[in-house]
């Protein structure tokens, strides 16, 4: 679906950096987007927010993890001073709404609209990068005329990611009744890693071909989109949110994200090192969810 989407907007002349940031970063976040419209019909709150929570962790945690230690990440895109910034401050603002238990539809409403002018601002500022950068989107999106062979892969795309989600979401249902464990633990695990998926196919094949502004523009553009799914999803139907998710899971996703700050301050470098760390705390975040819970 990513592939169809992407070359069908290169046939279009639309610039590769904004496909990048915004049609690869949205196709990538469809799982979690399918997946939390499925569970909020299925009045499953939990395994919405767990989802999401989950994969933003995950996507900065083990993904951007995994992608530094094969190869350590050089960023030279500029539009990550707004992208990240904005990442945590929409990060802290969901926080925000959510301390008093539900996240409404004014607040879902707002969450959307403050993502779509950063669409349009970073499309935007996307023609103010560099040659090297555009370089390297181009690269990594390839073009390809054929329309009816690119419109299939959507279809093709749309039809198993549906088919997918509403397996995933009635077998997580399942398996928390079934074990006796919360709908939430299932969602910010197997759920959020499952959905996550796509986001770790793109950056290995981004770290092994050493694209690195690849890497951290879709992962960072894939936490805001994600975060845009929850004020989606509560325009459809209000989520509620317990007070266990708002004093952990909410502050370990912000506390991750925070992370990347100093990355932007080090000449927008992620050694080797710095991928342990971060796959060493995912890694301890998962063991405390499960003892916690």
């Amino acid at each position: 679906m990513v592939r169809g989407s992407s070359r069908i907007a290169r046939i279009f002349g639309i610039n590769p950096i904004i496909i990048g940031l915004t049609v690869v970063a949205f196709g990538t976040s469809a799982p979690e987007f399918i997946v939390c419209i499925i569970a909020a019909f299925n009045n499953s709150n939990d395994l919405v927010l767990g989802n999401i929570l989950g994969s933003n962790i995950c996507n900065i945690g083990l993904i951007l993890g995994i992608s530094a230690l094969i190869y350590p990440l050089r960023v030279k895109l500029k539009l990550l001073k707004i992208e990240l910034p904005f990442m945590i401050s929409i990060s802290l603002l969901i926080l925000f709404m959510s301390i008093n238990s539900i996240i409404s539809l004014w607040e879902g409403l707002t969450l959307c609209l403050l993502i779509a002018l950063l669409i349009i601002y970073s499309s935007y500022n996307a023609f103010k990068e560099t040659k090297e950068v555009e370089e390297e989107f181009e690269e990594f999106i390839k073009s390809d005329n054929k329309l009816a062979l690119n419109i299939a892969l959507i279809f093709v795309g749309l039809v198993c990611l549906s088919v997918g989600a509403k397996f995933v979401v009635d077998s997580a249902i399942s398996l928390a009744q079934a074990v006796g464990i919360s709908q939430f633990l299932i969602g910010v695990t197997a759920v959020a890693v499952g959905t996550s998926l796509p986001e770790l196919a793109i950056s290995i094949v981004a770290a092994i071909k050493k694209e690195h502004d690849i890497i951290l523009g879709n992962l960072i553009g894939s936490n805001i989109f994600n975060i845009g799914i929850i004020g989606s999803v509560s325009v459809i139907k209000p989520i509620i949110v317990s007070s266990d998710i708002i004093g952990f899971e909410f502050p370990v996703m912000i506390l991750f994200s925070v992370f990347l700050l100093p990355i932007m301050k080090t000449g927008f470098k992620v050694e080797r090192t710095e991928g342990i760390l971060l796959l060493s705390f995912y890694s301890l975040f998962i063991l405390f969810l499960i003892y916690l819970k």
